[in-house]
């Protein structure tokens, strides 16, 4: 199967070289293009420097924008599996066979890597806050979908060849992790979750520093409220059917 990763940079000029590094180094049978979202620091020029696969924004479009052209990547060159891994060095590549096995089986659509379903499995929690904010996220996810996801902001997570070209032709672009797992559940999507381990960043700063904010937990509520309102099944695309 032909698995891609995806993975969104901005401003990630000390962290970038050592996260592509370590996929090559890992194996030299998954692809990977970093989608650099407009970075004005050197993440572009260290991408040119090193022939690291890229795609290259001229403005910043957000996290949402970024991984939504690394799906259209994926989709117009014929991907069975794309999984969108920070660029930021958080997540452990030795992780991505388990990500991709439910999917691979045909059990699940989606796979989201999770820190909180098996606490042991990863020694970096996050901040009280963030996981704070996460608990009130995953209680309004099940409230619309009826499904639990323990990691509702994670950004290390799988999806299979049908999510692939679904996500290619629309994307959340505010608040992408909890509302794209939302609009899969409620158009009949299996979404699963594997105990992962994250690391904290090494370098660089944070794009979500507002999740510790009551108005972006207040946004984010109202848009998995609205999504799970607005979304009605599979078949909105027919292309992805």
């Amino acid at each position: 199967m032909k698995v891609l990763l995806i993975i969104p940079a901005y401003n990630e000029e000390e962290n970038i070289l050592r996260v592509c590094k370590q996929i090559e180094e890992y194996s030299k049978e998954i692809d990977y293009i970093v989608i650099n979202d407009g970075s004005k620091d050197n993440t572009l020029k260290i991408l040119q420097e090193n022939n690291i696969n890229h795609i290259n924004l001229i403005q910043n479009l957000g996290i949402g924008g970024a991984v939504q052209t690394g799906y259209k990547y994926a989709y117009e060159n014929g991907y069975d599996i794309a999984i969108q891994f920070d660029g930021d060095g958080q997540h452990d590549i030795n992780y991505v066979p388990n990500i991709c096995e439910k999917i691979i089986d045909g059990q699940a659509d989606m796979v989201i890597g999770t820190r909180y379903l098996d606490k042991s499995e990863s020694k970096f929690q996050s901040t009280f806050m963030r996981r704070f904010g996460s608990n009130i996220i995953s209680f309004f996810i099940k409230l619309c979908t009826k499904k639990k996801i323990t990691d509702p902001t994670s950004g290390f997570r799988a999806v299979n060849k049908k999510i692939i070209c679904e996500f290619a032709h629309d994307y959340p672009k505010e608040y992408p992790e909890p509302e794209s797992t939302v609009c899969m559940l409620k158009k009949g999507y299996t979404v699963y979750e594997v105990p992962v381990s994250m690391n904290e960043r090494l370098g660089g700063t944070s794009s979500i520093r507002f999740l510790k904010t009551a108005d972006y937990m207040i946004k984010v509520v109202f848009a998995i409220i609205i999504d799970s309102i607005n979304i009605k099944g599979r078949g909105g695309n027919k292309q992805c059917n």
